[in-house]
């Protein structure tokens, strides 16, 4: 009997113990490329998705601003949402994606109703009365409420770095919308400015119940949901505030068409997945880090595009909040 490795002749001059070694060593060298190209792909996912959050969504104020000069807010958004959505569910089902359960629309309902008409058809709706730059600062109040939220469903207080990046980002919304930057202002800024700051707490709570709620198996699926879950109840919301009576096709401006073609495409149907995607496949703290960058984007944008005023203020404001989060999503990462 005979011990060890056992080492015969092919009959090829090569032995077969080197000729299996051999086919082990290519196996391994084709797995470790194999895993790199997943580790790059992987990389430039992120790389892509980051990007479309960061530059579109940053745009989207700006945008929303163009399409509600001429369209009704609620419905506005809706149509955004409703085309959006529809693309996506029939472009999955066409690929075999499998069909939703009632679990999946219970979840799209409360997701979207928080997300889409909550947070950002409130935003829209507040448009009315803030420049888009203002609104896209105080959007960056998201994961502010998102450590409230946290904090107070886990029942785990805060560190002291958190506590500080909350206290830094009160001081900066107070900077912008303290009694001295309203002067001479009947009240409407400071309205839109309140909706922004509650549409920002909708969103992050339901950031937070997407994270944990049972999804649709497809991801493609489950963004489209979202956006048709949210649109409907953004269609009910235009009826409540009146919208239909001020839906008329000949009074839309092609700027406003345009800004909404653009909601649709970038806003939506790409910014949006890549948030959710991104919610999904990143971390929190990493995921969240669009709302301080969104807001540097929609400020420069307004003032670019549509000489929105750049004040001295403004830019100390958006310095504080970009700040505080900072603090609070570095913090989190940890």
């Amino acid at each position: 009997m005979l011990t060890g490795t056992h080492v015969y002749s092919t009959g090829l001059g090569i032995d077969h113990h080197t000729q299996m070694s051999g086919w082990t060593l290519r196996a391994h060298l084709l797995g470790h490329r194999v895993h790199d190209l997943q580790k790059i792909i992987a990389g430039a996912s992120m790389v892509v998705a980051f990007s479309a959050v960061y530059l579109f969504w940053g745009s989207t104020f700006l945008a929303a601003q163009f399409a509600i000069d001429t369209i009704p807010p609620f419905l506005m958004s809706a149509v955004r949402f409703l085309i959006a959505g529809g693309i996506l569910l029939a472009w999955a089902i066409a690929r075999g994606a499998a069909l939703p359960r009632l679990v999946h629309l219970r979840t799209a309902f409360i997701t979207g109703g928080l997300m889409l008409l909550g947070g950002a058809g409130v935003v829209v709706w507040a448009e009315q009365y803030i420049s888009s730059g203002l609104a896209g600062l105080l959007v960056a109040t998201v994961p502010l409420w998102a450590v409230v939220i946290a904090a107070i469903g886990d029942r785990k207080r805060p560190s002291l770095p958190v506590m500080a990046g909350l206290a830094l980002g009160t001081a900066g919304i107070g900077i912008l919308v303290g009694p001295g930057s309203l002067a001479g202002d009947n009240g409407s800024v400071l309205m839109g400015s309140m909706a922004v700051l509650g549409a920002s707490f909708s969103w992050a709570l339901g950031t937070q119940v997407a994270r944990k709620a049972p999804q649709a198996e497809s991801g493609t699926v489950s963004n489209a949901l979202n956006m048709i879950a949210g649109g409907l109840m953004l269609t009910v919301a235009g009826g409540f505030n009146g919208e239909f009576g001020r839906m008329a096709l000949d009074t839309f401006s092609l700027k406003s068409g345009l800004a909404l073609a653009y909601l649709i495409l970038f806003g939506s149907l790409i910014g949006f997945s890549a948030y959710m995607w991104l919610v999904k496949n990143s971390s929190p703290a990493r995921a969240s880090s669009n709302f301080y960058v969104n807001p540097l984007v929609a400020v420069f944008l307004g003032w670019l595009l549509a000489g929105e005023t750049l004040t001295g203020r403004t830019l100390m404001a958006a310095a504080v909040i970009a700040g505080a989060v900072l603090l609070i999503v570095t913090q989190k990462e940890k």
